[in-house]
């Protein structure tokens, strides 16, 4: 799906803005490569029957054609810190794509 013609994804994502340099590690062990985006690590309260587990859900807001080739398993590494590819990156058709992480415990 096109974007807007007012949207301009690049301005947004800036690294003079909110925009942070992300590096992508295939699982396959291809080379890895760059990309730029917006790095949340949202509060999330899950409840398992009756406990309550307090944690968060790291993901990483990028443009879709970035997020393309991305899959489960593969790393994103943002500002030193490893994470794991829970899923494929969510598209969710405005030129964006939502790619969710598991933080890596050593």
């Amino acid at each position: 799906m096109p974007t807007l013609g007012w949207e301009d994804r690049d301005a947004f994502l800036s690294l003079d803005e909110f925009g942070i340099t992300a590096t992508v590690t295939p699982q396959d062990g291809g080379p890895s490569r760059s990309i730029v985006g917006i790095f949340d690590d949202a509060f999330l309260n899950a409840q398992l029957g009756d406990y309550d587990l307090d944690t968060t859900q790291p993901r990483f807001l990028c443009k879709s054609e970035d997020a393309a080739g991305i899959i489960r398993a593969d790393e994103l590494t943002i500002d030193g810190e490893t994470f794991d590819v829970l899923t494929s990156p969510q598209v969710d058709g405005t030129g964006f794509a939502t790619i969710v992480m598991g933080r890596r415990h050593i």
